[in-house]
């Protein structure tokens, strides 16, 4: 019976199981110095954009980080220019080897998420926004719509 209680404090208040999660040394270690002091994960909604908005930033990305979220065989079949992939099961580790350890990161740069449809782009701006960024931003959108628009695409 006590195990049913503690697993229906993860499922009942994710508030509560952030800061269990938190205070874990492990998970406690990748996880940015403003987080820590917080104590817990807010939820905070998702900065969207569609294809013309993305449009511009691939073509003049200035120091915004574009992340293909997909997986790494549907990447090697085809991306968009200038994207660097790292699949949304992965992001909340890999994303420091891109922007720096997480005591030193820039959380205020700009980073565009994209995948096929927009859905697993979601899901990976709601964690970089758990781990503090502030900037990110998914694409919603068909990734075949984009290909058959003419926009880049290289294979």
């Amino acid at each position: 019976m006590k195990t049913m209680n503690t697993l229906a404090v993860f499922f009942v208040s994710p508030l509560i199981s952030a800061s269990l999660f938190l205070s874990l040394p492990a998970f406690a270690q990748g996880v940015p110095p403003a987080l820590k002091q917080n104590g817990a994960v807010t939820q905070k909604p998702v900065r969207t954009i569609g294809m013309e908005d993305y449009r511009k930033i691939v073509e003049h990305p200035g120091d915004a980080l574009i992340i293909d979220v997909r997986e790494p065989q549907e990447y090697a079949a085809g991306h968009i220019p200038g994207a660097i992939n790292i699949p949304r099961g992965v992001i909340a580790s890999q994303i420091w080897n891109h922007i720096g350890s997480s005591e030193k990161a820039n959380l205020e740069r700009p980073i565009v998420l994209q995948c096929q449809s927009g859905r697993r782009a979601t899901l990976a701006a709601e964690t970089l926004g758990e781990l503090g960024f502030t900037q990110t931003s998914a694409v919603i959108m068909n990734l075949d719509d984009w290909k058959t628009s003419g926009n880049p695409f290289v294979k």
